[in-house]
């Protein structure tokens, strides 16, 4: 998985059953290069839940662990999106700890890996993190694996990828943050 293992993951969780989709029908696929443009709105992602297993809690994180740069990755990883506590494959009704931001590289910084990775959880977290939309506060050396240990979240159950390099979008993104 490019890498990912073990930048990110220690072992390669299944790709084919967490689906992420883009306006304009974009789906991410194992690695597919994508502009900031088509990622600035939040994805629409689902996944097969199990039958009887609707109240099942799930967790989704997003995470950019290529900052500033793949070469030099001194702030990895960058937290893009996370979604803790939610039932079945409701994502709109888990709780957001960290509101979804799309991939904004540097100029200059070539292609970075953006990571969905979906967790099963054993219980309820209890977390009072936000992070706005607008703050960069909190996002910075994240660590998915930390944050899966802290919680009892073990290895994903699926994930997926997708590339993304610098475009004329990326100042226009970077005007909405307020720190």
């Amino acid at each position: 998985m490019n890498a990912l293992v073990p930048d990110v993951v220690d072992e390669a969780p299944p790709k084919d059953k967490l689906k992420v989709t883009y306006a304009a029908d974009l789906s991410v696929k194992e690695g597919n290069e994508l502009t900031p443009l088509q990622v600035k709105d939040e994805p629409q992602v689902s996944w097969d839940t199990p039958e009887g297993e609707e109240e099942q809690l799930y967790t989704l994180l997003m995470v950019d662990p290529d900052a500033p740069s793949r070469k030099e990755p001194k702030f990895r990883e960058i937290l893009h999106w996370a979604v803790v506590n939610i039932p079945g494959n409701q994502l709109s009704k888990g709780q957001t700890l960290a509101e979804y931001i799309g991939s904004g590289p540097p100029e200059g910084t070539g292609l970075h890996r953006y990571i969905f990775l979906l967790y099963r959880q054993s219980q309820r977290i209890e977390e009072t993190l936000h992070i706005d939309k607008r703050t960069r506060e909190g996002r910075f050396n994240f660590s998915a694996r930390t944050f899966a240990g802290k919680h009892g979240l073990g290895k994903p159950i699926a994930g997926c990828f997708y590339e993304a390099q610098y475009d004329d979008y990326v100042p226009i993104r970077n005007k909405d943050f307020a720190g």
